[in-house]
C-alpha cells in the first residue's frame, strides 16, 4: 500500500519530503495522481486503437500507444506539478487557464479513437453500406467501359425475337389447320368436318413454317452461341477490372473513413449525437479533473512549506547576489585605486628622466 501510495505521489508530481511532513495532505495528491495515471492509459488505449486501424497490426500498435500514453502523461504531470496556489484566487485563474485550455485539446484527441471503439458495430454497418454503394458505381462505371456487351445482348434480343415471330406464326398456322379438321367455321377455314383439299394445303403451310421454324432456330442458335462466347470474354475482362479495384473497396475502413462515418451517424441519429457528446465531455472531465481539483482545494500545509522553501530560496538568490555584487565593487575598486597609483607613479618618473635630460644639456 505505501509503494502504491508513493507511485501516485510520484503520477501527482509531489515533493515527496514535503509531503511526509505533511501527511494530511496525503490523499488529496493521491487522488491527483491516480487521475493523472489513468488519463495516460487511457490515452494509451485510444491511441493503440487508432494506429491499430491504420497499421492494422498490434504489435507496432502498442508500441506507439505506450509511447502516447506515457507522453500525454508526463504532459498531465507537468500540468499539475506547474500549478502554485496562491492566496489571490484570481491570480491562480489566470494562470490555470492555459493549462485547462490544453487539457481539453488533449482530452478532445484521446476521446476520438475511444468514441470509433463503443460505436464500432454502428461504424461497420455504415462502413458495410458504403462498400455497397462503391462496388454498385463500379459495376455502373465499368459496364459503361465495356459497351460492346450491350450491343452483343441486343443482337440476341434480335435474334430471339425473330425465332419467337416464326413461333408465332407456326402457332397460328396450328390453329388454321386445326379449325379446318374439327369443321369450325372462321374467315380462313371452310367449315367442313375432315381432311379434304383446304386442310390438306394448310397441313402443307403448317409443314413449311415448321420446317423454317427449325431452320431459323438453328441457325439463330448458332449465332446466339458465338455472340455469347464473345460477351464472356467482355465479362472476363470486366471482372478482372473490378478485382482489381475490389481490394481498394474491401479496405475502406480506415481511420478517416471511420471518423467520416460516426460524422454520418450523428448527423443521422440524434441519439448517437447525444451519447457522443457526453463521451467527449466524460474524458474533458476527466483530463480537467486535476487541475480543478488543484484550483478548488483549500491552501494546505504542502502549498505553505513548498513556497516557503521557494521563498527561501529567492532569499538565498538575493543574499548571494548581494555578496557577490560587493566582492565585485571591490575588486573593481581595488582595481581602479591600484590602476590610478600606477599611472601617476609612471608620470613621475617621466618627469624626473626629462628633468634629468635637461639637466645635462
Amino acid at each position: 500500500m505505501q509503494q502504491l501510495t508513493r507511485f501516485f505521489w510520484f503520477c501527482s508530481g509531489a515533493n515527496f519530503s514535503i509531503l511526509k511532513r505533511t501527511p494530511t495532505e496525503s490523499n488529496k495528491y493521491v487522488g491527483i495522481g491516480a487521475t493523472v495515471f489513468f488519463t495516460g492509459v487511457l490515452a494509451a488505449l485510444a491511441a493503440g486503437y487508432a494506429l491499430f486501424t491504420v497499421f492494422q497490426s498490434i504489435w507496432p500498435a502498442i508500441g506507439f500507444g505506450f509511447l502516447w500514453g506515457l507522453m500525454i502523461f508526463n504532459l498531465d504531470r507537468f500540468i499539475v506539478s506547474s500549478m502554485r496556489k496562491k492566496q489571490n484566487a484570481w491570480a491562480e485563474w489566470k494562470l490555470a487557464i492555459p493549462r485547462l485550455v490544453l487539457a481539453v485539446l488533449l482530452a478532445l484527441v484521446i476521446s476520438k479513437p475511444l468514441e470509433l471503439k463503443m460505436f464500432e458495430r454502428e461504424i461497420n454497418r455504415k462502413l458495410d453500406e458504403k462498400k455497397i454503394e462503391f462496388i454498385a458505381e463500379s459495376k455502373a462505371n465499368l459496364a459503361k467501359g465495356f459497351p460492346e456487351i450491350q450491343e452483343l445482348e441486343a443482337k440476341i434480343d434480335t435474334l430471339k425475337s425473330e425465332v419467337a415471330s416464326a413461333e408465332s406464326f407456326r402457332d397460328q398456322l396450328q390453329k388454321e389447320y386445326d379449325a379446318e379438321r374439327f369443321g369450325e367455321k372462321t374467315s380462313g377455314t371452310s367449315g367442313i368436318v375432315g381432311l379434304g383439299t383446304n386442310a390438306k394445303k394448310k397441313e402443307q403451310q403448317l409443314d413449311a413454317a415448321q420446317e423454317a421454324l427449325n431452320s431459323l432456330r438453328a441457325r439463330n442458335q448458332i449465332r446466339i452461341d458465338t455472340i455469347e462466347a464473345q460477351i464472356r470474354e467482355f465479362m472476363a475482362l470486366r471482372q478482372q477490372e473490378f478485382e482489381k479495384q475490389q481490394p481498394g473497396i474491401e479496405n475502406f475502413d480506415g481511420l478517416a473513413a471511420r471518423m467520416d462515418a460516426l460524422s454520418q451517424l450523428t448527423e443521422e441519429s440524434q441519439a448517437m449525437a447525444t451519447a457522443n457528446i457526453f463521451i467527449m465531455l466524460l474524458f474533458i472531465a476527466i483530463e480537467t479533473a486535476p487541475i480543478f481539483v488543484k484550483l478548488i482545494s483549500n491552501r494546505g500545509p504542502y502549498d505553505e512549506i513548498l513556497e516557503l522553501h521557494e521563498d527561501k530560496v529567492i532569499l538565498f538568490k538575493g543574499e548571494k547576489w548581494t555578496f557577490a555584487k560587493g566582492e565585485s565593487d571591490a575588486r573593481v575598486d581595488y582595481f581602479q585605486g591600484t590602476h590610478t597609483f600606477a599611472n601617476e607613479l609612471r608620470k613621475e618618473q617621466t618627469n624626473r628622466k626629462n628633468k634629468a635630460l635637461l639637466d645635462t644639456d
